[in-house]
């Protein structure tokens, strides 16, 4: 058994328990500010295997996780192998598509390849002397009085470590948590919703993409849906969200093939039916958690973040942003407190929890809005409603998504100031309705239209209504 040194000098020894996409940026904001920085992950280095294990649900990359990025010089570079999208496209079941634009011009959210952030973030890393990457190590226990770690290796030997701050950043499983569940006043819930997740791929078209690059696409059903990413390589990633049982009534290819002509017909041709036989039964659908806790931190010694602190379901984007955004906070706070981290733990908790458990809902919540409210009228008008007075009243009336998606609003600020402009904007357009309903009843009142020119007006309207209802002649083609 193997022991490392606590300190390295007169530097504080941070240990990143997970080298995943919030471990990786966490050790560049750690590595920046000086400290002798250690890295963990359970699997091999990813740049190095010949297949990456994990999720590969494509990400979106919005403001939050930019700003992050940009804190340590990475933002260009990411953004360069993003793939902007401008608009969600809305593909209704006739293979009418229709946009709904994510903000005002020019706002967009980038399409970026999750395995790829996460070697580039590893690389940089990398960059910084005072880092060490450390692959195939799993955490089997930790203490919380004196840091001290274990690690057990591929080959049955374990390491030992000793660190003044663990950061745990080790996902929705979190090895590092166990701890915290071993404590009082530490509280915790996991909810599994009841839809599982499939990917399949969407091949390019003589060379181009199948469809529109510069969009989420989303084939929106009431109970599920579909959506589509784009890639640099001119592919689509679709992802199938969808109730497990259902998942489970579809057994042959030939039922596949049927389930996709009855609820997305337009996305055989793009996808191929052959492949569609062969890719549905490739991977069982994979389930997806949400996870709340509070307190982030054990006194001086530990904090969680990322997954490990907050997993989300994938409906807001904001799973990755979010993350990100936790190590700008974490740097911030440690800003105000001079890295005094006896201060800065309890203090990041305080700020960061309320803002966490109000994205977990919001990813909840959008959910139902993509698969079912994009297809209702009143949800489009309501959009067009929102972004003309975010445009009249641009500091008063601001839309959700905007400042989700485009500020760093913290996210509790943003819920509760949602909830309080939809109560205005609602009563504003009831008002709105019966002011109108009450000026036309008195102009009717003031100058009342003669009668006759009315009977002949209704008259109108019947026969045509009538013409509408007769059947069709037999041999003619009727219209559905």
């Amino acid at each position: 058994m193997e022991e490392s040194a606590h300190r390295r000098g007169d530097k504080k020894v941070v240990a990143v328990v997970g080298g995943g996409l919030v471990g990786a940026l966490n050790a560049c904001f750690f590595a920046k500010r000086g400290f002798e920085v250690e890295v963990f992950e359970t699997r091999e280095d990813i740049r190095k295997a010949k297949v990456v294990k994990g999720r590969s649900i494509n990400l979106a990359l919005s403001h939050r996780g930019r700003q992050a990025l940009k804190h340590v010089g990475m933002e260009d570079k990411i953004v360069s192998k993003g793939i902007p999208m401008n608009a969600r496209m809305i593909h209704s079941l006739s293979g009418k598509q229709s946009p709904i634009p994510y903000g005002k011009k020019g706002q967009y959210i980038l399409s970026v390849d999750r395995a790829n952030l996460n070697k580039e973030l590893l690389t940089e890393a990398e960059t910084y002397p005072n880092t060490t990457l450390n692959f195939d190590h799993k955490l089997q226990d930790w203490r919380a009085e004196t840091g001290l770690m274990t690690f057990a290796r591929p080959d049955g030997s374990k390491t030992q470590t000793q660190a003044d701050l663990i950061v745990g950043c080790d996902g929705a499983f979190s090895a590092v948590r166990k701890q915290f569940l071993r404590r009082s006043r530490f509280n915790y819930s996991q909810t599994y919703i009841p839809h599982g997740y499939m990917e399949l791929t969407m091949p390019p078209r003589n060379g181009e993409f199948a469809m529109k690059p510069n969009y989420l696409h989303i084939w929106p059903r009431n109970t599920f849906m579909m959506i589509a990413l784009p890639n640099l390589d001119k592919t689509f990633t679709c992802t199938l969200f969808m109730p497990f049982e259902e998942f489970e009534k579809i057994t042959t290819g030939d039922e596949v093939i049927e389930f996709f002509q009855k609820y997305f017909p337009d996305a055989i041709p793009l996808i191929g039916a052959a492949a569609l036989r062969r890719d549905y039964f490739r991977l069982p659908a994979q389930a997806m958690v949400s996870v709340k806790c509070s307190p982030y931190h054990i006194g001086d010694k530990c904090v969680l973040m990322g997954d490990a602190a907050h997993a989300v379901v994938p409906f807001y984007g904001q799973g990755m942003n979010a993350g990100f955004e936790d190590c700008i906070v974490f740097d911030e706070i440690m800003n105000q407190f001079n890295e005094d981290f006896s201060v800065v733990l309890p203090e990041y908790s305080r700020v960061r929890v309320p803002d966490d458990h109000a994205i977990a809902d919001l990813a909840m919540y959008n959910y139902v809005e993509m698969r079912a409210h994009v297809n209702s009228k009143w949800f489009i008008f309501r959009k067009h409603v929102d972004n003309l007075l975010h445009l009249l009243m641009p500091k008063t009336i601001i839309p959700l998504y905007t400042m989700v998606t485009f500020t760093r609003t913290r996210y509790h600020v943003a819920v509760e100031r949602w909830h309080w402009q939809d109560k205005v904007i609602n009563r504003g357009l009831l008002l709105g309705a019966v002011g109108a309903a009450v000026g036309g009843s008195y102009l009717l009142i003031k100058n009342p239209p003669e009668i006759n020119k009315l009977v002949i007006t209704a008259e109108k309207i019947w026969n045509k209504m009538a013409a509408l209802k007769t059947p069709p002649r037999v041999g003619a083609a009727s219209q559905i």
